[in-house]
């Protein structure tokens, strides 16, 4: 990070002052919506505040140890789970949200999920051709390209499988610039290499004017006659506790929403108008199409060390199956490997006693695969709802339907099936009641009888989306294709809770850009008429 960017952002993370504040903007959460239009707007001459309900760190808080990366950067502690505890959900909470501990793949948004929602939800001015631009320059602005270096085991055993086998087979686009190859990058890059928003947007922003308030909670947003006015942030404590509740008025003449897909839809949730009934929700949508990419995991015994927490998290992909039965047909998934570290991991492997003892000790020589669900495409895949418990906080009900297991289970048999074509020892489906199977005719069998149970399949995911549906449609929607609320003038929602499904890809590249091409629109609209990004 260059030193006026750490010097800017240790100066702007003050503490939740108790007074009344004022901007043309505020922007709530500094994820990858929020990150890239604080930049945006900015750029465009509006002043703006950035409210994080995390903390802020730097790289010299980065120790690549699991013990404090953890609780520190995450939602609950790496611990937040949906209601029924049947999926695990990996959600980043510091500045710069979940690219700062993510693992920096970066796609574009296959055409079929754009054209399902101009199709399904009549969103307008997604297309590709309307995206492609953004696309462009968000990969100059955060050096996305392809991953050059030869890839780790892990995923060169993946690379490996898919060629034996005939599969699709590419290289992953990531985010970095001199990036060393640690392997950590889920614990936050300690030498900036991962270009994350904060080390690009939320410096630019700041240098530009922006403020920031870290470990604030937007508790709602303020509204009248129809009108967002501004929000009310509630203080939180060294531990990400709750410390004063509505300290701060933020008045400000467009508020944007950019919390993620739990916490956006919660904000509206929490949110009322005097004396008005549910003007923020009326048909009912909000807080509904709450999408996860669900993820099947099968682990396999090499003959040789992988050492999976080595060298970049993820580098080759295989969509063999993301399309395998068409944008309605049966579940299709898209094929990554993750990084193995041994608390993250252990907590995967979630067997008991001497069990769980003796898959730890062959740790080093694990080699893992993992399917990404494309959930949202049909009638049994209809996603989650985000609710509130008797505090306020955001809950996620996501039942996983029986077309969902059907997906698990055909990525579990068809990943197996992959690791013993390179030579598997033997492969554990993480299911309660899998083994390890010395063989894909033995594997194969026990998978197609593994009981659909939420507890005993162990389910998890790292990219929430959807919750503030975007589309033309107020009956099944929450904003309009700009971002803007349907029903309530100056409210935007700018980042991955917009989408009308989940991508099949992960998704932080298609939040960027379109954060990119809404915050730029809105810019115009607050009288910036002639600002462009392809102008500068």
């Amino acid at each position: 990070m260059k030193e006026y960017n750490k010097i800017n952002c240790q100066n702007y993370a003050m503490d939740t002052p108790k007074k009344i504040l004022e901007y043309d903007v505020v922007i709530v959460g500094s994820g990858a919506g929020g990150g890239i239009s604080a930049e945006v707007l900015t750029k465009a001459g509006l002043s703006i505040l950035i409210v994080e309900e995390g903390p802020l760190r730097t790289n010299e808080s980065f120790k690549m140890k699991e013990k404090t990366a953890y609780a520190d950067l995450y939602q609950e502690a790496a611990g937040r789970q949906t209601k029924d505890k049947g999926i695990q959900i990996l959600q980043g909470r510091s500045v710069g949200g979940s690219t700062t501990v993510n693992w920096t793949s970066s796609f574009r948004t296959p055409s079929q999920t754009l054209n399902y929602w101009q199709a399904e939800f009549d969103v307008k001015g997604l297309a590709r051709r309307d995206l492609n631009p953004y696309f462009s320059w968000v990969e100059k602005r955060l050096n996305i390209s392809k991953w050059q270096i030869p890839p780790n085991k892990n995923n060169q055993l993946l690379a490996d499988g898919a060629k034996k086998l005939g599969w699709s087979l590419d290289s992953i686009p990531r985010n970095v610039n001199g990036c060393a190859n640690l392997g950590y990058c889920g614990m936050g890059c300690p030498i900036n290499a991962k270009q994350s928003m904060l080390v690009s947007t939320i410096p630019n922003a700041l240098a530009n004017g922006a403020k920031l308030i870290s470990r604030a909670r937007v508790e709602s947003v303020i509204i009248q006659k129809g009108k967002a006015i501004g929000v009310w942030l509630t203080a939180m404590d060294q531990r990400g506790q709750v410390k004063d509740k509505n300290v701060t008025k933020v008045i400000a003449k467009k508020v944007v929403l950019s919390a993620g897909a739990i916490g956006s839809p919660a904000i509206l949730l929490r949110s009322k108008e005097t004396n008005k009934k549910d003007t923020l929700n009326p048909n009912k949508a909000l807080g509904k199409r709450t999408f996860l990419h669900p993820v099947s995991v099968t682990i396999a015994k090499m003959p040789d060390k992988v050492n999976a927490f080595e060298g970049a998290p993820q580098s080759v992909y295989s969509d063999q199956f993301l399309w395998r039965d068409g944008v309605n047909g049966e579940i299709g998934y898209k094929i990554e490997v993750p990084p193995l570290h041994p608390a993250l991991s252990s907590t995967m492997m979630s067997s008991f006693g001497e069990k769980h003892q003796s898959l730890m000790k062959d740790f080093a020589y694990y080699q893992a695969n993992l399917a990404l669900l494309r959930d949202g495409f049909n009638e049994e895949s209809v996603g989650g709802q985000v609710l509130l418990d008797d505090n306020q906080y955001p809950i996620l009900d996501y039942q996983i339907s029986d077309g969902i297991f059907r997906g698990l289970r055909h990525a579990m048999e068809k990943m197996t099936e992959l690791q013993f074509a390179v030579g598997a020892e033997k492969v554990h489906p993480l299911h309660l009641d899998a083994t390890g199977y010395r063989n894909f005719t033995e594997a194969k069998s026990a998978i197609a009888n593994l009981k659909a149970d939420k507890i005993r399949w162990q389910t998890m995911s790292a990219h929430v989306m959807g919750g503030c549906t975007m589309g033309s449609n107020e009956m099944n929607s929450v904003v309009n294709s700009d971002g803007e609320h349907h029903q309530i003038e100056n409210l935007n929602v700018i980042d991955g809770s917009l989408f009308p499904t989940s991508l099949g890809v992960n998704p932080q590249l298609t939040i960027y850009s379109i954060a990119a091409k809404l915050s730029e629109n809105l810019a115009r609209k607050m009288g910036k008429f002639s600002f462009s990004l392809f102008t500068e």
